[in-house]
This record gives structure tokens, sequence and C-alpha cells, in this order.
């Protein structure tokens, strides 16, 4: 199997649509490496060589059949085009129609047809010419990208001129809107999920010769909304649109996070972001609310929250260079006011895409859901509970409990706390159940679960984080110092709390005291529940703030 990739842009190998072929190409020659069949690609970037206008002599019509009389490079290319058996047409969209330098080898195609008339009907127009080579099996691919914020209705002379020469119907079209997209890496999130629909084509086409409609309409699915796109896209031009005037590459960085912003993702309350660019020692607000974003450079509006950060260094996060949760942890920017904005980010200025693959992420092959604490929690209730009301039946119903475990959370996935539980229980159960006593195992039940936190602390995932982190973006959440410190001193104070509750309750016990236990150790791991919400929420936004300095 031959492919010709014919880049047809000006950019060369700088081309956004060129980066939609190499996906389509991808996925193409994985479906045949997976079959064991051989396929070759040989690339013409245009821009690269030696291509003339057609002069309209139809030397190579008489005088030299077939033969250009303008000795360039397209001899080359109308060779390559004998050989392949899949033509791929990368192209950006200039002016509704190709780039000049693809309309000069589209117009040296003349060679490859005779001269005489022909009454084909596989075009357009009121006549037609026989091809002098033997091109009936080839197939055609156009990958395209435009300008605007939708391919739709923007590429019929595109596909007219196709048609002509290559017959209606005769090749498969990935036209895409919102092309300068994928020159940004700030929005690699977005552009990489669409790009993997582009190599899922590939690969479609390769077995069937087709795109599918389920993928087909993914592809023509808007990258952003029209009006994100196009705010971005005037912002990125870096001038102003009242005075004309150049902006600075902050405030133009600043107007393009701004129409970024989500909002389908308003709550009901309004947000006021200041960014300060310690670097540049400039200052805009971003005004969050329900019928969108808009930028402030005035000062004039009263900030919710404040982002004290150097330009560079939000730069590399939007970028994707370094992580936002890690460089906070570094206090590499500050964040002061409501930091519940910084929680929820990705649902304010993240795109559907990040949202999904988040998601996709989250779950393993056997389409399990992240582990639950509660997997770690109904076997220790149970028993804590059972048996300090009756050893010997508490003790058995906690032994069905346990049992019982993998089948009520069988949906969600074990970690090692999840399994060292079930058997400890077992176990402690047991022992209440021969001795007829409760105060003993239920003790050392209190002992148990404390170490299990403390213990945690040595290893390089605190108990709760094993629990938590899928919502902090999963092992990711281990470079976020913010998240692994808050975890670790909950970890230490839940742990320590277990074991104190181990030693009042045998001395409580040991003094006769033993029957307020039931509310004692009830309440006080409640009011640490309590506790626990209040140090998630306050702990990250104190360090955050650079207070703790």
């Amino acid at each position: 199997m031959k492919i010709l990739l014919i880049n047809g842009s000006p950019k060369g190998k700088g081309s956004n649509s060129l980066k939609l072929t190499y996906s389509f190409l991808e996925g193409f020659k994985n479906e045949f490496a997976c079959n064991g069949e051989e396929i070759s690609v040989d690339e013409l970037h245009i821009a690269l060589m030696n291509i003339g206008a057609c002069k309209g002599c139809f030397a190579c019509w008489q005088r030299t059949p077939g033969i250009c009389c303008i000795k360039d490079d397209m001899q080359t290319i109308i060779e390559r085009q004998i050989e392949a058996d899949i033509i791929l047409w990368s192209f950006p969209l200039y002016y509704f129609n190709v780039p000049g330098i693809l309309k000069n080898v589209i117009d040296r195609q003349l060679p490859m047809n005779l001269p005489f008339m022909s009454s084909g009907q596989d075009g357009y127009g009121s006549g037609s010419h026989d091809a002098r080579y033997d091109m009936e099996d080839k197939r055609h691919v156009l990958i395209s990208t435009c300008g605007f914020y939708s391919a739709e209705g923007n590429y019929d002379s595109v596909l007219r001129m196709f048609d002509h020469f290559l017959g209606k119907g005769n090749y498969v079209t990935v036209f895409c809107g919102q092309g300068e997209l994928f020159r940004v890496k700030e929005l690699s999130a977005r552009t990489d999920e669409y790009l993997d629909t582009v190599k899922k084509a590939g690969s479609e086409y390769a077995v069937t010769g087709m795109i599918s409609d389920e993928t087909d309409t993914i592809l023509r699915t808007l990258l952003y909304p029209r009006d994100v796109f196009e705010e971005m896209a005037d912002a990125s031009w870096g001038i102003s649109k009242t005075t004309g005037e150049k902006e600075s590459d902050d405030l133009v960085f600043t107007r393009q996070m701004a129409a970024l912003y989500n909002k389908s993702a308003y709550d009901g309350k309004d947000r006021v972001l200041e960014m300060h660019y310690t670097d540049m020692e400039h200052t805009y607000q971003i005004q969050l609310g329900k019928e969108g974003s808009n930028v402030f450079t005035d000062g004039s509006l009263i900030s919710t929250t404040r982002i004290d950060t150097p330009f560079e260094v939000w730069s590399a996060i939007s970028r994707g260079e370094i992580g936002g949760a890690e460089a906070l942890g570094k206090q590499m920017y500050t964040v002061s006011g409501d930091f519940s904005l910084m929680i929820d980010w990705d649902k304010f200025f993240g795109s559907n895409a990040t949202a999904k693959k988040a998601e996709k992420q989250s779950k393993n092959t056997a389409g399990q859901k992240d582990p639950s604490m509660m997997t770690m929690l109904i076997s220790w209730i149970t028993f804590w509970i059972a048996v300090s009301i009756n050893p010997e039946a508490g003790a058995v119903i906690t032994l069905i409990v346990v049992a019982a475990v993998p089948l009520i959370m069988r949906n969600h996935k074990f970690v090692i706390w999840d399994q060292l539980s079930m058997v400890i229980v077992a176990i402690l159960s047991a022992i209440a159940n021969v001795s007829g006593t409760g105060d003993i195992p239920t003790n050392i039940g209190y002992l148990a679960f404390g170490l299990f936190w403390l213990l945690s602390c040595l290893t390089k995932e605190p108990l709760c984080a094993a629990y938590v982190k899928y919502n902090y973006g999963g092992e990711r959440a281990h470079q976020n110092p913010l998240f692994m410190k808050t975890n670790y001193i909950l970890a230490v104070a839940w742990g320590s709390l277990y074991v104190l509750t181990a030693v009042w309750t045998f001395l409580l016990r040991k003094v006769g005291f033993g029957n307020v236990l039931i509310i004692v150790n009830n309440m006080i791991p409640a009011l640490m529940g309590v506790f626990t919400v209040w140090f998630e929420k306050w702990y990250p936004a104190w360090m955050a703030s650079g207070k703790n300095n």
C-alpha cells in the first residue's frame, strides 16, 4: 500500500492542517500494522518544492504529450500520484479555496489528461477529458482547517473544484474550523481530543474506505462555541477593538483566558477574578457572570479572588508545562480571597474535553468506579456497633456483612485498606464470638484503625488520599503539594484520634464509665468529620495565600 501525502500549506511542516493529516495517517497505519500489512508513505511539502504556474501553452498535449515544458518539480509530483494507491490532500483554506501554491499543482496536472473531449459524467461542467493514466482505483482524502468558527459553508468552491477533477463522491473529507487553535498549547486538552477522533477516522478509513457517520458527526462538532472562539480569535491579534492600539502580551493572554469562561457553569454567584502579573506590574480584572465574562483594565471592580503570579509562571501553567496545583503548592504564585474558584477552575475555564478525559481516566477497563472510603468503613462501623451491643450475635452479624462487602461494593475498585479492614475485622469478630466479650476486640479495633491512618503517612500516599485523589486528577494529585500536605495532616489527625480513642476507651471501662462510651465514641468522630470538611477548604486557601511565610 502506497500513500502519497501532498501538503499544500505555505507553512510547510508547521501547518495546522498537517497535524490533522498526521493523526489520520497514524490511525490508518496502526490498522494496517495490526493486520501485518506493509505500508509506505511519501510526503511532498509543496512549500519546499519548485512549482511554477501553468503557462497555458498546451505543449503537454501537442508537442511533448504527457510532459510539461516547465522543468521543475511538478513531474515528480505527477509520477508519485501515478504510483500511489491513496492520496492525502492536506491544506488550509485560503480565501475560500486552496492556497495558491497548491492551486499551481492542480493546474499543472494538465499533462495527466488527454486533450480530446469526453462525455465523462463524474464531475460538473459541460465537458471533460479522459485521464492519460489509469487513475480509476486511486482513493483520495481531503484534510483541511480554516480560520472560521465552523467549516460549514466555507468549502463550497473547494468541493466543486475537486468534484471536477476527481469526480463527485470519489473522495472523503475532514474539514475543521478553528484551525489556528491547534498551535495553541494552552488549548491542547480540547485539540488533542479532536486529533484522537481524526486518528479514529483514519483507522476506519483503512478498514472500510469510509468514515463512519458517528465519527463524522464528532469531527463536525465545534472545538469551542462560536462566541468563545471568536473572542479568542479577536484577542489573539493583540490590537484593541476600540482604539486600534497594540495591547501587551499579558492583556492579550488575559482576554483569551476570559473568553474560555464557561458561562453554563454559572452557579448564581457573580465573581471578579483579579490577575496581578508581578513581573510586569500589570493588574487586570475578569468579571464572571451569568451572561459571560468581561475584562477590565482600570481596577474599578472589587475582586473576589486575586491571583498574584509572574506572567511567565501563569503562561507555563496554561501551556501544561507545569501543573497549576503543583505550582501553587510550591508557592510560585499566591491566591487570596474566595478559593473556591481555584478548586473549580476546570469547571469555569476548562473545556468539556477536560472533564470527559478525567472521567474516562478515572475508570478502569472493567468499567469500575473509583475507590470509596465506604468500602473500608462498612466493616468497621458494623463491628463497633454490633459487637458493643451483643458480642456473640454482633460478631456473627459483622462476619456476614464483611462477607457481603465485595458484593455490596462490587462496582468500586478496592485498595489495600479495604482488604486489610475486612481481614482484621473478621479476625476481631471471631475473637469476640469465641470469647463472648466485645470490650477487648473493639478496643483493639480502635487501635488498629488508628494505626492504619498513622502508618499510611509513612508511604507515598496517606490513607485518605487513596480515596479522594480521583477528584483531583488521580495519580497526578501526587504532584500537588497542597493536596498531599492536606491529606497527610488529616491522616495524622484521624490516626491520632483513634489511637486516643483506644486509650480512653480502655481507661473509662476500667473505672466503670463504659456506659458513656457509645456517646463519646460517636460524637467525637462526628466532630472530627466537621473539622475535616472545614480544614479541607481552609488549609489549601491559607497556604495559597502565602500568609504562612
